[in-house]
């Protein structure tokens, strides 16, 4: 069954060009696709139309009736006084309408009967279950505390909440009305990193259907089971997630590049053979009518592409060499927000050439732990101590500049120092070219004023680079670009991220932020989640485990006694059981020595039974 179908779908914002153009493909019913192009390829306007917001120039996108679409970015609008468990319930409206139902009914059918009245109980009843009507409040605490949605969110007048917190509201809200087919832009944008895997867990069972943008790399590989690039207004297909994508659209690149070389390579030898026999047959007829005949040829001839190669960014920073032992050192750090303790008493240092990953939880205090070390707050106590030659460089997760109003071209003049030609230059590199360098930076989106404020910062040399979210705006082919400077850059690198695949390509050091502490592991990113998994099965084991061993400990010495003959039963029996195996099998030397073997191991284990049978009765004998 096809839950989604595209044909032919042109969209221009602008005369004579199309951001869409004949875009077609169909989605089936419990697929989940990947949407990946470039920022700016048509994703987000497609989203709009698939949900009504914007009609099409030509084509149609058809969704068949009775299907519930629901769009993250779409929030509906909701009465003042509506708090976040108010959006939160109204996501739940049927079930508690039902259930308001099924309780007007139990209450007539006290007083009087009938056939109809029964009928529509059970058919109420059926639907209330079947919406799992029995766990609403069980499934709504579910599912905020999955995508980190804080009891404050929930108690504040939904008007009141930040951008992010409300797109978080509206996901939970999505989940909770079981949405047929969901729409995701940039679902993983305002979620924390444990948020984000509860995402992919849930989307992984979803009985729906989802179509997601998303630039978490991750986040693809482990939700789409196929992938849509838009590239040039229409649909180029591929299965499996984003690694998948990138290995299959190298391939097909390569495949191109070839058959390309091939095509110019063949036109270029029939031409020259038509340019010698045009030569060769001045006056002679046939030459010239084998002249025509290969120029014809090559006319009729499927003309092979030139493959579009992305334009790559260039760029590095600018280094400079530290010499020293300590390139920071934290000691004693606390800080408290409106009386509520972020962190206290932190001490860490950090030495040239590492490479850290700050991580944890949305509202523990990532940023305002940056905000102190680059000296932009004041910490309640302890101290924050530099070397005498670092030089730093920070990217913040808002990106401000001096003048909104100034041009690129003028921020490169005014805060990078550059002269004019230079600014041009290196805006160039950052694909800002032509008449775009006059663009005022107000008019910028997020992640173009990410990009220019990294081309100021690599005007400096710096020997310890401080990025907060450095990926956070940046498409996928951004985001490898800032992967590829990183990777030539040498010196200490301390960043916030929730994009795992940026985090386990860098980090050789994480500084996890929790309860109160930074937590300081050294090893890759892969090693930490590993050793947080091995603690977090230990933990279980711990909490199951220790009833066991107290209920032991509760039991009196009849009870005890029993329990020791009903396992000393089990074993004589698997004892006999063996030494019937070993005589039935007395003529096949390799089975009785197996035999034999597990036999000698279930002695000890019999013995020491007897032993603990013994020592009770022992006791019980002296009561």
């Amino acid at each position: 069954m096809i839950d989604m179908q595209v044909i032919g779908l042109v969209k221009a914002f602008e005369v004579g060009k199309n951001i869409l153009d004949g875009l077609t493909f169909e989605v089936r019913a419990g697929e989940r696709v990947g949407l990946l192009g470039k920022n700016g390829a048509g994703k987000t306007t497609l989203f709009r139309i698939l949900t009504g917001q914007l009609r099409a120039d030509e084509g149609e996108a058809l969704i068949p009736p009775g299907k519930r679409v629901g769009l993250i970015s779409q929030i509906p609008v909701y009465p003042e006084a509506y708090t976040g468990e108010d959006v939160l319930k109204d996501a739940q409206r049927e079930q508690y309408a039902l259930q308001r139902e099924l309780r007007e009914l139990e209450a007539r059918m006290t007083g009087e009967a009938g056939g109809a009245l029964l009928i529509r109980y059970d058919q109420a009843l059926t639907r209330f279950e079947t919406l799992d009507g029995y766990a609403i409040d069980r499934n709504r605490d579910k599912i905020a505390a999955g995508l980190g949605i804080s009891e404050r969110m929930r108690s504040q007048p939904f008007q009141t909440l930040s951008g992010g917190e409300k797109t978080r509201m509206n996901l939970a809200r999505l989940i909770l009305e079981n949405t047929d087919i969901l729409l995701l832009d940039e679902p993983t944008n305002h979620l924390d990193m444990r948020a984000v895997q509860w995402l992919e867990t849930y989307l992984q069972g979803f009985r729906g259907t989802v179509l997601a943008i998303s630039h978490d790399r991750y986040f693809l590989d482990a939700v789409a089971t196929r992938c849509i690039e838009l590239v040039h207004g229409r649909a180029a297909f591929y299965t499996g997630g984003y690694s998948d994508y990138v290995v299959e659209k190298q391939r097909r690149l390569e495949e191109a590049q070839r058959k390309y070389e091939k095509q110019q390579a063949e036109t270029k030898r029939l031409t020259q053979a038509a340019d010698r026999l045009a030569q060769w047959g001045t006056g002679n007829k046939k030459l010239m009518q084998k002249s025509h005949a290969i120029r014809s040829r090559i006319e009729r001839m499927e003309k092979a592409e030139r493959p579009d190669r992305e334009k790559t960014l260039r760029g590095a920073f600018a280094e400079k060499d530290f010499f020293g032992d300590e390139l920071l050192t934290v000691r004693g750090l606390s800080k408290a927000y409106a009386g509520k303790t972020l962190f206290r008493d932190v001490s860490l240092t950090v030495t040239g050439g590492e490479r850290i990953a700050l991580v944890g939880d949305n509202g523990t205090g990532k940023s305002t732990f940056i905000r102190l070390l680059v000296g932009e707050e004041r910490p309640d106590s302890g101290t924050i101590k530099r070397g005498p030659a670092v030089k730093l460089a920070y990217l913040p997760q808002l990106i401000r500049f001096e003048d909104p109003s100034r041009s690129m071209l003028d921020v490169m003049l005014y805060e990078a120092g550059c002269t004019h030609q230079s600014a041009r230059d290196r805006l160039g590199a950052f694909q800002f070219r032509g008449e775009d360098v006059f663009t005022p930076v107000s008019q910028l989106s997020g992640g173009e004023q990410s990009r220019l404020r990294l081309c100021v910062l690599m005007q400096e040399a710096v020997n310890f680079l401080i990025l907060d979210e450095p990926t956070n705006h940046l498409d996928i082919a951004a985001r490898e670009w800032v992967e590829t400077v990183l990777e030539d850059y040498d010196e200490a690198l301390l960043f916030v991220s929730h994009d795992r695949y940026f985090i386990n390509r860098f980090a050789t050091r994480i500084w996890a932020l929790r309860d109160g502490s930074i937590h300081d592991f050294r090893g890759s990113f892969s090693a930490y989640l590993k050793a947080c998994e091995n603690d977090a099965r230990q933990v279980r084991e711990d909490k199951t485990a220790a009833p066991k061993e107290r209920k032991r400990k509760k039991d009196g010495p009849e009870k005890q006694i029993a329990r020791l003959e009903r396992e000393i039963a089990q074993l004589e029996e698997k004892n006999a059981a063996l030494d019937a195996a070993i005589e039935a099998n007395a003529s096949d030397y390799t089975k009785l020595m197996e035999l034999n073997e597990e036999k000698q191991a279930l002695e000890p284990c019999l013995d020491g039974l007897y032993e603990q049978w013994e020592t009770l009765a022992a006791q019980m004998e002296q009561r």
